[in-house]
């Protein structure tokens, strides 16, 4: 009995082992970077080339044939431009444009459902070849051909659903152009962090947008940016806060109910 015991003890060291290494694996270095910055606000990203990313990965999408630009002898206009002057728009890999985000978003949508079901089902056998009586010498209480089989069911389901949301954002975010793919289409990335007390404000925006939908003040519109990849969110000791723990959401991972 006691090797019994000894033996429990140790499948419960080797669980307990278990859960902490995993709980490790899951907070990984960031766990440790923010245990280093107790008592002191988050720190700013450094500005570094997005290319360079280990993550980074170029886009391709799907290019039209290129076309061979006509060029047009003593004319002072120059194709693309919208003045005799020096265009100012981002046209080339670093230059600077604007994305304007106004985002008013609202849903309403309500759900009912109502669901019943009743089945009921008779079956007799007042003649079965003659061997009808033989039942009764199977079954000692005896069986009544005409009621054999009587079956019923009932089943009833009822749901209620209801979304009411509503989004607004407004923001401008300036953002920079890294490729130019082969139509001519520009892929943008933009990145804006501001700390207030020790709170991050954290605002990504990437996509590709057309060189035509770049107004003449150098800005260009959400809705105007195809792949459209907008993060807004927040680090720090509110975000710690509103955040679950990581066994919690392990926990609503795992558990069936």
């Amino acid at each position: 009995m006691p090797g019994k015991y000894v033996q429990i003890s140790w499948r419960r060291v080797a669980i307990v082992t278990g859960l902490i290494s995993a709980t490790a694996l899951l907070s990984g270095c960031n766990a440790m970077k923010r245990l280093s910055e107790v008592g002191e606000p988050p720190k700013l990203s450094s500005i570094d080339n997005p290319t360079q990313s280990e993550s980074y990965r170029p886009v391709s999408l799907p290019m039209p044939a290129p076309q061979v630009a006509e060029s047009n002898p003593n004319s002072l206009w120059r194709s693309g431009a919208r003045s005799f002057f020096k265009d100012q728009r981002a046209n080339q890999v670093g230059d600077i444009l604007t994305v304007v985000v106004e985002m008013s978003d609202n849903a309403n949508l309500s759900n009912n459902t109502l669901r019943s079901r009743t089945n009921s089902e008779d079956l007799g056998v007042p003649n079965l070849f003659g061997l009808e009586s033989e039942f009764t010498k199977v079954l000692p209480e005896g069986l009544d051909p005409t009621n054999a089989l009587n079956m019923s069911s009932n089943s009833s389901n009822r749901g209620n659903g209801t979304l009411d949301r509503t989004e607004a954002i407004n923001l401008r975010v300036a953002a920079i152009v890294i490729q130019i793919l082969p139509n001519g289409n520009y892929v943008i990335h933009g990145r804006q962090e501001i700390r207030v007390n020790s709170e991050v404000r954290e605002v990504q925006i990437a996509g590709v947008i057309r060189a035509a939908d770049i107004s003449s003040a150098n800005e260009v519109g959400y809705d105007k940016i195809a792949e459209a990849r907008i993060s807004y969110g927040g680090r720090g000791t509110i975000s710690d806060v509103q955040q679950p723990r990581y066994g919690s959401e392990v926990l609503d991972i795992i558990l069936p109910f």
